[in-house]
């Protein structure tokens, strides 16, 4: 029988993601490990996951010796997570909490917070952001992957409940006093071409499994070289770090 772990009973429990895309955007590795590597450098060895979906993100940056906290909101989908663990498909150091930033202790401490395409779905992302940042141990990060530009809104972003999508300056404006902001950048800019045909050809609520794929296998390596020749300044995600203050 899976279990899950809850710290408190809470409504959040009762909470459903209503999006169907994340095993299909499981499906591109390529596009995982690309932004995987960017933001490694702010990755320590106790990891909180917020809003961990499928726990396809442990994959890609889980190293022998880490604590990694599955943070989901949505039971069915952290009891996925516990039964890829005990199938051996997640390190066994692997800890799975069916709930939000707010149901956690108030004294654990850890010195990455992520939140990979996770806090444009946060109405209150400001206050999140605080809460997240006094929960790092000093000079620990917290990492945020998101979607960029609200031009590039369209159908999808309602139909898996995305309240924004982000610029640069809209993450920097997040910054509070705790934390000092030590990555802004965006990545995937042959991607938004991609984009730009969902907004205004396509009008599609959800990409099919081809059109990732395509995108995976074809766009991405080719923005990973011209991501750095345009200095990061183009991109459909946009990627931000802080570092807590000492």
């Amino acid at each position: 029988m899976t279990r899950v772990q809850e710290e408190h009973p809470r409504p959040a429990s009762e909470y459903t993601y209503l999006g169907q895309e994340l095993s299909s955007f499981a499906l591109a590795r390529r596009w995982k490990r690309y932004w995987s590597r960017r933001v490694l450098p702010f990755v320590g060895t106790r990891v909180l996951d917020v809003g961990a979906g499928i726990g396809a993100n442990v994959e890609f940056l889980y190293r022998p010796g880490m604590s990694w906290l599955c943070l989901e909101p949505d039971p069915a989908q952290a009891a996925a997570i516990v039964e890829k663990r005990e199938a051996g498909r997640l390190p066994s150091a692997c800890e799975v909490l069916a709930g939000t930033l707010g149901n956690l202790d108030s004294g654990r401490r850890f010195d990455t917070i992520l939140y990979v395409d996770v806090l444009e779905h946060i109405e209150a992302d400001a206050t999140e952001v605080l809460d997240a940042g006094s929960r790092l141990d000093p000079h620990g990060h917290l990492v945020v992957v998101a979607p960029a530009h609200e031009w590039l809104r369209s159908p999808f972003d309602d139909a898996v409940g995305h309240f924004r999508r982000y610029s640069l300056d809209g993450l920097r404006r997040l910054t509070p006093p705790s934390l000092r902001l030590v990555r802004l950048e965006y990545l995937d800019c042959v991607g938004v071409l991609a984009s730009v045909a969902n907004r205004v050809l396509l009008r599609s609520s959800m990409p099919t499994r081809a059109q990732i794929e395509t995108w995976d296998t074809y766009m991405v390596p080719l923005s990973e070289k011209l991501d750095s020749l345009l200095s990061h300044r183009v991109g459909k995600s946009a990627v931000a770090a802080w570092q807590r203050r000492s």
